[in-house]
């Protein structure tokens, strides 16, 4: 029925080999003439011959290296920290213009009310409406998605180049805007998404690259890319990226990481100096404690006491904006009429918080004319503001004199502040924009009463 066989498989096979041992050999014969045609005969005749020889060796040995890991790392960190560097200073100029506005105005109240309300509520507008129409993707921090394409789940657009595009000019506008948002989630799906286009580049050039399984372990090293050009902290990147990847995390991918992360640290801090922003390479965020005595036995429990707090104000932080974002969801009505007015929420939200955050109004007992980076800049001040809390006791003003009030002492300004900004904060980030969430509970936990209060309560020598 199905036939059967006529000779033995053994013999088949021996016959087999031999007759393409006899094919082999004629065609040997004819490889001479095969090898050179007449089309390649100028590359080895003529006075040219062995430069021609040498620059096609050249061009080979490029294209076989520019498939290797070390080139692809560099390029990723390269492009990231050039990335990072020029939305640090696109943010830091809107947020200077918004300062120069609100100062030109001080003849009159109302017109500083407004240029400060409207300033962050456009730029807020035009991030959720950009990122709405150009990529949808964009929207939000990033992580989770990135955490469930590592797991090999395939995200359509979440790792294309409109995505990018929408990625970072949505993360600029939000940034600029001052509201309590960050920018290390966004950062490590920007650094994806650059990896991911990264190799559809050099997969033109063959190598590694065509096989699509790399792609994995390039967005891991992404991963720590991301958060090391963001706060120039590579080792903390590659601690991050092992935290996206806690399934699986290979070995061969720590070298990957803390490589690219490192290149671009480096590259983030030398673009800062040489725009003069610093003297020289130091660390993003500055401390200047003493490093021969840097703290008492006594402050000890103390910092227990900040760690079990934090604990907890994380837990209620992630708590308080899964209810938020539950509200509004149940809201059938609300929801509906915001899905066709996408942009009055971002809006809405925009205008309540730089309304209360104006300075001459209740921003005046929070701090609320400092931004988020000249608010840890005082932070981190290791000088005592006042022994006793007192406006009168103020030793060191300059940036500092946003937290002295005549009416009020420092440490109610320093509760109102962590007050106000915890739930601004968890309400923020339900905006439709690519944010994050890190940098605003890194101000909140970072704040005196976390922290400096804590300093000031044991006898200080």
């Amino acid at each position: 029925m199905y036939g059967r066989y006529t000779q033995d498989l053994g013999a088949f096979a021996k016959d087999e080999a031999a007759r393409l041992r006899l094919q082999q050999g004629h065609g040997e014969g004819d490889a001479p003439r095969l090898r050179r045609p007449s089309e390649l005969l100028e590359y080895t005749q003529g006075r040219c011959a062995p430069c021609r020889v040498c620059a096609l060796q050249c061009q080979r040995f490029f294209i076989s290296k520019v498939g290797e890991d070390w080139v692809f790392l560099i390029l990723l960190g390269l492009v990231m920290a050039l990335v990072s560097w020029a939305m640090d200073f696109a943010i830091a100029t809107c947020l200077q213009a918004q300062k120069w506005m609100y100062g030109g105005l001080d003849t009159n109240v109302l017109l500083q009310y407004l240029a400060w309300v409207t300033y962050p509520t456009v730029l807020i507008t035009f991030s959720a409406g950009f990122t709405q129409i150009l990529a949808p993707q964009a929207v939000g921090s990033g992580i989770p998605e990135m955490k469930t394409i590592l797991r090999g789940v395939v995200l359509k657009e979440y790792l294309t180049l409109k995505t990018f595009v929408a990625k970072v000019i949505g993360l600029t506008c939000a940034l600029g805007s001052g509201m309590p948002l960050g920018k290390e989630g966004p950062f490590v799906h920007i650094a994806s998404m650059c990896a991911a286009l990264l190799s559809r580049f050099l997969s033109l050039f063959g190598g590694i690259y065509e096989n699509e399984s790399r792609n994995i372990e390039m967005l891991a090293a992404a991963c720590a890319v991301g958060v090391g050009c963001c706060f120039a902290a590579p080792i903390g990147g590659v601690l991050f990226s092992i935290e996206v990847t806690s399934t699986f995390f290979a070995v061969r991918n720590y070298w990957r990481g803390f490589f690219a992360a490192t290149f671009s640290a480096f590259i983030f801090r030398v673009l800062a100096v040489w725009n003069k922003d610093e003297e020289t390479i130091t660390a993003l965020f500055k401390t200047r404690f003493r490093l021969d005595f840097p703290f008492d036995l006594q402050e000890l429990p103390a910092f227990a006491v900040i760690g079990i707090a934090s604990g907890f104000g994380g837990a209620l932080f992630v708590y308080l904006n899964r209810k938020i974002v539950q509200f509004m969801r149940r809201q059938k009505t609300i929801n509906r009429f915001l899905m066709k007015k996408r942009l009055l929420f971002p809006a809405l939200v925009t205008l309540l918080i730089s309304t209360l955050t104006f300075p001459p109004g209740f921003g005046q007992f929070m701090a609320g004319q400092l931004t988020q980076k000249d608010t840890l800049v005082t932070l981190f001040d290791n000088q005592t503001w006042a022994k006793q809390g007192l406006s009168d006791e103020f030793e060191y003003l300059g940036i500092l004199e946003a937290w002295r009030h005549p009416r009020s002492n420092v440490f109610v300004t320093l509760v109102v502040f962590i007050l106000m900004k915890f739930w601004m904060s968890a309400l923020a980030t339900t905006i439709p924009v690519p944010c994050g969430a890190f940098m605003p509970v890194f101000v909140i936990g970072e704040s005196p009463a976390s922290g400096g209060w804590w300093a000031w309560c044991p006898s200080r020598r």
